[in-house]
């Protein structure tokens, strides 16, 4: 992305963060208003922004947002800050989202997350929500970034709101905008929480892990990055009832290069894997061994997934030997793909569950105008069907073949 349009980016991305308290750890911009898409939602102009911010304390910052922003929030704003934090952090997928708000002239949404709840799902994707979103191109919030890249001679160090931080160790601004375009989602926190950037970087080495899991031994760049993009719709309710089909492949093809300069310096320093850059392909190690290795730094979440899709009732084995047998086992990648959807279904359907609510009428009435519109009674008996469903697991058989594997009801396979 070119200079002049960082700064664009940054100035209109400033304006809209100065209507929000200020305490934010963490805040980016995603989705068809940030990069643009292929197909339908290729209207960068008239998109809906999306907002994530971090909080590292979430009751504080609803009660500052709410004295600043009460028309955001639904009904549920009568019951005080910490009531909303408790839906936020203990339903859905552990954020809170304000959507349909118009700011600047322009039409938003923006979701709250906790910066422990957001940390854990980086590292053991437990619900793989917003750790997905930050495994595709995302655009750092952060105004004292932008500013930084624009002019020279500040250091990347920033306190604790996002305001540059002179340290006297000076860097030049085309300096640091090439590490923001290689870098587009590891450097995007507005402090220094070393914690949350090591969390960022593991989140993008077990994107590309899962990937070539599910990759044969040689495929291209766009091949890696559409299976990339893919990982967090596995099993998505949405992607049946309401998404175009074609999503993952219009989050891609236009953003190649971003999608690139995101993953190009962990795939040349994976040593399982032959990245021919001029030529865009990889060739990766599929041997049970090299499968194995691949299968012990999977998330823990999604290594327990496996482990009970593939463990028989009443053997007990532990992960590290289910792992060692599904190495071995041709039908790997569905197996990998199955512990996915197992993780993303639940998530996904109760966080639109918790969507009706955190909406209110307003959201109700006209929220994601364009596509929910299509699916309102396939969404609401979806939603309905999340409360009611006591179990979130996938049973399968030892095999996961076309014909052996089974699912109970409680995962709601749509």
């Amino acid at each position: 992305m070119a200079l002049q349009a960082l700064q664009s980016s940054g100035v209109a991305f400033r304006k809209i963060l100065s209507h929000f308290p200020e305490e934010l750890s963490l805040a980016f911009a995603y989705g068809s208003g940030v990069y643009r898409q292929a197909g339908p939602s290729s209207d960068q102009k008239n998109a809906m922004l999306d907002f994530v911010f971090t909080v590292d304390d979430p009751v504080a910052w609803h009660s500052k947002n709410l004295k600043k922003n009460w028309n955001h929030y639904s009904f549920l704003k009568v019951l005080g800050p910490r009531f909303i934090t408790t839906v936020q952090n203990n339903y859905g997928a552990g954020v809170y989202y304000n959507p349909l708000i118009m700011c600047d002239g322009r039409l938003i949404k923006y979701g709250i997350i906790s910066t422990s709840v957001l940390i854990e799902d980086l590292l053991n994707w437990n619900n793989l929500y917003i750790a997905g979103r930050l495994q595709k191109p995302a655009l750092p919030s952060s105004g004292a970034l932008l500013e930084e890249a624009a002019g020279a001679g500040f250091s990347s160090g920033f306190t604790r709101n996002g305001n540059k931080q002179k340290t006297g160790k000076k860097s030049s601004g085309l300096e640091l905008l090439a590490r923001i375009r290689k870098y587009q989602v590891k450097i995007v926190a507005m402090n220094e929480n070393v914690t949350l950037r090591s969390a960022l970087d593991k989140n993008l080495q077990s994107a590309v892990t899962a990937a070539f899991l599910m990759l044969p031994e040689s495929f291209s760049e766009e091949d890696l990055f559409i299976e990339i993009a893919r990982l967090s719709y596995s099993g998505d309710f949405r992607m049946v009832v309401g998404e175009d089909k074609a999503k993952v492949l219009n989050i891609v093809k236009p953003n190649i290069a971003h999608f690139r300069e995101l993953y190009g310096s962990i795939l040349q320093e994976n040593p399982q894997v032959v990245y021919k850059i001029q030529q865009g392909s990889l060739e990766i190690d599929k041997s049970p061994e090299g499968q194995f290795t691949q299968l012990m730094t999977l998330p823990k979440t999604l290594q327990q997934q496996i482990n009970h899709i593939m463990d028989p009732p009443g053997k007990n084995r532990d992960v590290e030997e289910t792992l060692l047998q599904v190495a071995h086992d041709p039908d790997c990648g569905d197996v990998v793909r199955l512990g996915l959807s197992a993780i993303v279904r639940p998530s996904s359907m109760r966080q639109s569950t918790k969507g009706i609510f955190t909406a209110g009428s307003r959201g109700s009435s006209c929220s994601q105008a364009a596509r929910e519109s299509r699916r309102p009674f396939s969404l609401l008996v979806l939603a309905c069907a999340a409360l009611q469903g006591s179990s979130t697991r996938c049973h399968g058989s030892a095999r996961p073949s076309k014909h052996r594997v089974r699912i109970s009801h409680s995962c709601l396979c749509v």
